[in-house]
């Protein structure tokens, strides 16, 4: 078996041919990548095997749910439906996470919310189960677009992020580069 890694990326896709660019800025090149039929941009979990130089042989890429922050509708159409938080990070221009939820058959809905009543930069995570019923503990993955966070080019800029937890409202001190 190859040694392989698994790192989250973006999509760069031209005609038939396909890069990832990793959150450090580095952007690798695919040979053949099999079923992947993702618009360029889209985030995914990216698992290959590297070659020479930014040559990969892709084992499998896996859209994950891309999304920016929403400048409106924080607190009118803000949904407390708790996670199980896994990890968060800020990954070049993304605020990444792996979230556990609890899905059994109906679609959850998630967002991220900037509070502009507040004097500093604070983001809501969005999630609703839209009915679902009780059923299993699903992973999610999910990569917002946060650079619109950079007023004036200040880098780096510190947020705050909450995430309604079974344990209650959590608050992370992060900062984008």
């Amino acid at each position: 078996m190859d040694d392989y890694l698994v790192e989250f990326a973006t999509l760069i896709k031209e005609g038939d041919v396909y890069h990832f660019r990793l959150d450090n800025g580095q952007v690798l090149i695919a040979g053949k990548v099999e079923n992947m039929d993702s618009d360029d941009g889209q985030r995914v979990i990216l698992n290959y095997v590297p070659l020479t130089g930014d040559s990969i042989r892709v084992n499998y890429a896996s859209p994950i749910f891309t999304a920016s922050i929403e400048t409106e509708g924080y607190p009118e159409r803000y949904s407390n439906d708790p996670v199980k938080l896994q990890s968060a990070w800020v990954g070049g221009d993304y605020l990444n996470l792996i979230m556990e939820v609890e899905y059994h058959s109906k679609s959850h809905s998630l967002a991220l919310f900037r509070d502009n009543s507040s004097a500093s930069i604070d983001l809501y995570i969005s999630h609703s189960r839209n009915d679902d019923p009780p059923g299993y503990p699903q992973v999610m993955y999910s990569s917002f677009l946060i650079t619109g966070l950079r007023e004036g080019g200040a880098s780096p800029t510190p947020f705050r992020l909450f995430i309604n937890t079974h344990t209650g409202l959590r608050v992370l001190e992060l900062e984008l580069k």
